[in-house]
Order: structure tokens, then sequence, then C-alpha cells
């Protein structure tokens, strides 16, 4: 088959590494500008692809695997840090006390 034939899917695998490359940096903002180009690249294959692009398509399902995995990573490490922020917050203001309410005046009297 020829590697014309075959570029649709090598701009599969080619959009995957970018995905993982941005997931492992944890640039979101850059796979959130990405949305919807997966489904553009794959509008254009055939439904049933040829058996040369079988080896293609399980290296570009690996990484869709690997970036799956940084993704969760990336999750479980804004959840830490937003939890390590909530402790510190209750911690320093236990430290701090309560503020003194201010006096009231009784203005009828």
């Amino acid at each position: 088959m020829s590697s014309a034939a075959l570029a649709g899917y090598e701009a599969l695998v080619t959009h995957a590494e970018l995905e993982l490359e941005l997931a492992g940096r944890g640039e979101v903002d850059g796979l959130a500008a990405l949305d919807g180009r997966w489904e553009e690249l794959i509008e254009g294959l055939p439904a049933r692809p040829p058996a040369a692009a079988g080896p293609i398509l399980e290296r570009a399902r690996l990484l869709h695997e690997r970036t799956r995995i940084e993704l969760i990573r990336l999750r479980d490490s804004l959840l830490t840090d937003a939890g390590l922020a909530s402790q510190a917050r209750r911690t320093a203001a236990g430290y701090g006390g309560e503020l003194a309410s201010a006096p009231r005046v009784d203005r009828v009297a």
C-alpha cells in the first residue's frame, strides 16, 4: 500500500503524539484547543481500514492510552494541590484565631 494511502492514519499518530506531549506538560488549554480535531481526522478515513494501517492504528491506540494515564496523573496532582491549599488555609485560620467583632453602639439609647 502506498504511503499516500496511509497518510491519514499517520496523521492520527501525529495528533495522538501531540496530545500526549501536551498532557505530559499539563497544558490543558492546549488540549482543549485540539477539541474536535480527532473527529476531523477520522472523517476522511474509510470505515474499514486497510491491513497495512493496523500497526499505525495500534500505535495511535497505545498513545491514547498513555495520554489517558497522563491525564489521570494530572487530575490527581491537581486534586492533591487543591487539598493541600485547603488544608493550609484551614491551618492558617486556626492560628489566626477568630476576628474580634466590632463593638456595637446602641444609637437608640
